[in-house]
């Protein structure tokens, strides 16, 4: 198993440490996850997330390599934008949902933990004809976020940019206790906040000093379980749960993240679910009876099945059982009322307005 450059000051922390896609990280700390829930929704929360991958595109055919193999339109891309993206096959299932971010001379692609060496394998099988270079950089680059709306006031006296001045989904590089490293005001928490990039030998110094600036902010370490409940309740899709490679972005309501003027892997399958319609889509859920919805209850109605719960749990911020399920199409409206089987016991449940929580701007 392999572990992260935290991994000690993890423990240091009292973190329970679990197997996640192969990494040995922290599922919660000595707080608990429902108290590092509220705290990233109140003030701040820092995870290290350095399982996930990260690749290096360069060349002079970069931008064009980038309209082959994922969805979003890389020519629309600033310097310095960051863009939430899909990797599809050819018959439009997801390969894996990424971040790309378009720096000077380069691209920075982020990708999923689990998908790192299947990602890196499915674009270096498309590169032929491009002028590119490929690197697989993750274990150069660090990856942790800093993630609630007192981020900003906790960062910014460790950084040399004026962070007031970043927008949502742009990124700036910059210097953080003296070490040059990228800083993305993106994250998965649905909070406003920070994904910062930086070199691999100064991770156990940087998270000590965001934590030690933090402390009077109410600034925690957070865990799986909280980046978790809080990626869920802003409706925010896993890979593995809401989407994989058996379901399309159509599907997954996720079609706003392409565009269909250019010629990218996937669009002609992609292009038929959207003029016929799929049979089934995904919804959000909260139950009428109470029950916790378990990730892959079957779902009925009248006892036959229309689907299954992808996700599911009691949301610490809205103290609701809520869940996300792939129903039939005929029951995706809101207000359709279906039974989530709990342990064979139908228990009833109606379609509700995702996201569950958005954050006040």
């Amino acid at each position: 198993m392999r572990r992260t450059n935290l991994y000690e000051t993890h423990l240091s922390l009292g973190g329970r440490m679990v197997d996640f896609a192969g990494w040995e990280l922290p599922v919660q700390y000595p707080a608990g996850p429902i108290q590092e829930h509220h705290a990233v929704r109140q003030a701040a929360g820092l995870f290290d997330i350095d399982h996930m991958g990260q690749f290096e595109l360069t060349g002079p055919d970069a931008e064009a390599f980038l309209q082959l193999v994922q969805v979003a339109d890389s020519t629309s891309i600033d310097v310095f934008d960051a863009r939430y993206s899909l990797l599809t096959y050819g018959d439009g299932t997801v390969v894996d949902d990424v971040f790309l971010y378009r720096l000077p001379e380069r691209w920075l692609i982020v990708v999923n933990a689990a998908n790192r060496d299947k990602d890196f394998a499915w674009l270096s099988a498309h590169r032929n004809g491009f002028d590119i270079a490929l690197t697989d950089i993750s274990d150069d680059l660090y990856m942790m976020a800093l993630q609630g709306p007192l981020a900003e006031t906790i960062l910014q006296p460790l950084v040399t940019a004026d962070l007031s001045g970043l927008a949502a989904r742009r990124a700036v590089e910059t210097s953080v206790e003296g070490e040059q490293a990228l800083i993305g005001r993106t994250g998965y928490t649905g909070e406003d906040g920070f994904e910062l990039y930086l070199p691999a030998d100064r991770a156990v110094a940087i998270w000590n000093a965001l934590l030690e600036r933090g402390r009077d902010h109410g600034l925690l370490p957070c865990g799986l379980a909280a980046r978790d409940s809080l990626r869920f309740e802003a409706c925010m899709p896993l890979y593995g749960h809401e989407i994989d490679a058996a379901t399309t972005p159509l599907e997954a309501r996720l079609g706003w993240v392409i565009h269909w003027e250019h010629d990218f892997i996937g669009r002609t399958a992609l292009l038929k679910v959207k003029l016929e319609g799929s049979d089934r889509r995904l919804v959000g859920f909260e139950m009428v009876d109470r029950a916790v919805p378990r990730e892959h209850y079957p779902i009925a109605v009248d006892g036959d099945p229309i689907g299954y719960v992808t996700s599911g749990m009691k949301a610490p911020t809205l103290d609701r059982f809520v869940g996300m399920a792939y129903v039939s199409a005929a029951y995706a409206s809101i207000g359709s009322e279906f039974d989530i089987m709990v342990r064979g016991q139908p228990k009833k449940a109606k379609v509700v307005k995702r996201p569950f929580y958005r954050r006040r701007t």
